[in-house]
């Protein structure tokens, strides 16, 4: 799906963007699938494969004898069909949050980047962030009100 974005009336050197941000790297952890409340371990899974090309051989031979997961299997065209059953650990790699703070970050610039090329600030408090939003957005409204 594309992303269709309104063309700013300002550049992106008037913007200034206000992120919470959770980061992969240091929010999330690596979970199971009952931590990630995975619904092909809740109900299980089909996976198709063609194993006409060297993926899907691998792929196959994979689940076959490497993967420890009950299975049926059938043909459907050129493809195998693998059909896992519900409450087993399923081939995602789920990510589960750390109750972690997001980062409350202040930067120059908008989604077009920051052609000053300020450093980010980040606030510890949350009151600051929203302080420091609130200032800006003053600011704004006291320009166009003239």
């Amino acid at each position: 799906m594309a992303l269709h974005r309104v063309e700013p009336a300002l550049p992106a050197a008037a913007m200034q963007t206000y992120a919470a941000l959770a980061p992969l790297a240091t929010h999330w952890r690596p979970g199971t699938c009952e931590e990630a409340e995975c619904t092909y371990q809740a109900g299980g899974w089909v996976t198709k494969v063609d194993e006409a090309t060297e993926l899907g051989q691998r792929q196959a031979h994979y689940i076959r004898r490497e993967a420890g997961r009950r299975f049926t299997s059938h043909r459907e065209a050129e493809l195998t069909v693998f059909i896992f059953e519900p409450g087993q650990t399923c081939f995602q790699a789920h990510q589960v949050p750390l109750e972690r703070d997001p980062l409350l970050v202040v930067r120059g610039g908008d989604w077009r980047g920051d052609p000053r090329g300020h450093p980010a600030r980040v606030h510890i408090r949350p009151e600051d962030w929203i302080d420091d939003m609130q200032t800006s957005l003053d600011a704004t409204r006291r320009r166009v009100e003239g």
